[in-house]
């Protein structure tokens, strides 16, 4: 049995970690990089303009297996320079919009980031942890991802949202490489 004094020294750490840890939990939620920022650094600061890839036909139809949703627009806006091309994606999580960055070269992701992230748990996609697992990253047989990504303890459908964007952004960078060598 503790007296007093020991559960008072054993008391104080706890309290002092929830006051130190507890907060940032409930603060999860926001924005870790503006778009412009992640444009920045995926172009050295030179971002070149935006270029619009149009969603229809079978792309619309393949945006809307990959991603379970129909596209949000009839167009999605993408930044190229040489064979990088940027692409600044949005899923549902949960409940709520997951905003992420990716910078694809030579046919593999080559950044991921999460820009914005407004779920209540699942948060912790964001950290390298995690995003690093998308390096390298490419579309194997059936247009999936060549290789798995782990998932973490309650972060199930963020990670399925992350993992479908990846997905998603790798058929497009083809399409637009596809159409870019098209005479």
């Amino acid at each position: 049995m503790l007296n007093r004094c020991t559960a008072g020294r054993l008391a104080r750490p706890l309290i002092l970690l929830f006051l130190l840890v507890g907060p940032g939990i409930g603060h999860a939620r926001g924005v870790y990089q503006t778009a412009q920022a992640f444009l920045e650094e995926a172009f050295n600061g030179a971002i070149p303009p935006a270029q619009r890839l149009w969603l229809s036909g079978e792309l619309a139809v393949r945006y809307r297996e990959v991603m379970q949703e129909p596209p949000p627009q009839q167009r999605i806006r993408y930044w190229q320079q040489g064979g990088r091309t940027a692409w600044i994606m949005q899923a549902i999580g949960k409940e709520h919009p997951i905003t992420a960055g990716f910078i694809v070269e030579g046919g593999r992701l080559q950044l991921t980031r999460v820009l914005a992230f407004r779920e209540s748990r699942g948060w912790e996609i964001r950290y390298p942890f995690f995003t690093g697992q998308f390096r390298h990253l490419g579309l194997g047989a059936g247009q999936q991802l060549d290789r798995e990504i782990d998932g973490i303890t309650g972060a199930t459908l963020s990670v399925r949202a992350m993992s479908n964007m990846a997905r998603m952004v790798l058929v497009l960078a083809d399409r637009v490489n596809r159409n870019h060598d098209t005479p």
